[in-house]
């Protein structure tokens, strides 16, 4: 196990077939990352109190941090943290406690908070906040704090969620191959 794997509370990160995880990046605790799935410099996915799971070909890029809700008073059942497949986590995003489904982008420094819930083939803008709770219909763009609907994803846009996970998928197979 590298510094950057860490296991907590007798809980170990389980990482599915080639998946990058940069050393400058810390996985720690009850955490899976699917199949081709990559983790860059500066990141932070912490499983501490909670679990997360995440899917294939997802990039979680650097300076992101994803994290959960405990278990409280204050949240029952907390909220784990749930990503689907083909997603691409812009640069410096946040998600928190959220359940996040397949084909969607998160722009750069995006946050997604407690309770949401973000639906397939969606695109967060870059800077947009999710607010708790709120749930994003499949389709659309959303921008804005907090975020709105801004207007139906174009068939171009659509393309671009398997483009992009694919482009993640081979960058990070030339860093594997170069450790």
């Amino acid at each position: 196990m590298t510094a950057a794997i860490r296991s907590f509370q007798g809980a170990t990160p389980r990482l599915g077939a080639r998946v990058y995880v940069d050393p400058a990046s810390v996985v720690i605790g009850d955490v899976t990352l699917g199949d081709d799935s990559s983790v860059w410099p500066t990141t932070v996915i912490r499983g501490d109190m909670h679990r997360i799971r995440i899917g294939a070909r997802v990039s979680v890029q650097d300076g992101s941090v994803l994290h959960i809700t405990h278990e409280s008073d204050y949240s029952p059942e907390g909220f784990p943290l749930t990503v689907g497949d083909d997603v691409t986590i812009g640069h410096r995003a946040i998600l928190h406690g959220a359940t996040l489904g397949s084909r969607i982008l998160v722009g750069m420094g995006a946050i997604v908070m407690d309770g949401a819930r973000v639906e397939d083939e969606v695109i967060i803008a870059a800077g947009a906040v999710v607010t708790p709770g709120k749930t994003l219909e499949s389709g659309y763009v959303y921008a804005g704090n907090p975020a709105r609907q801004m207007r139906p994803i174009k068939d171009s846009e659509r393309a671009f969620f398997t483009y992009t996970a694919g482009n993640y998928v081979t960058l990070k197979d030339q860093f594997l191959a170069a450790t």
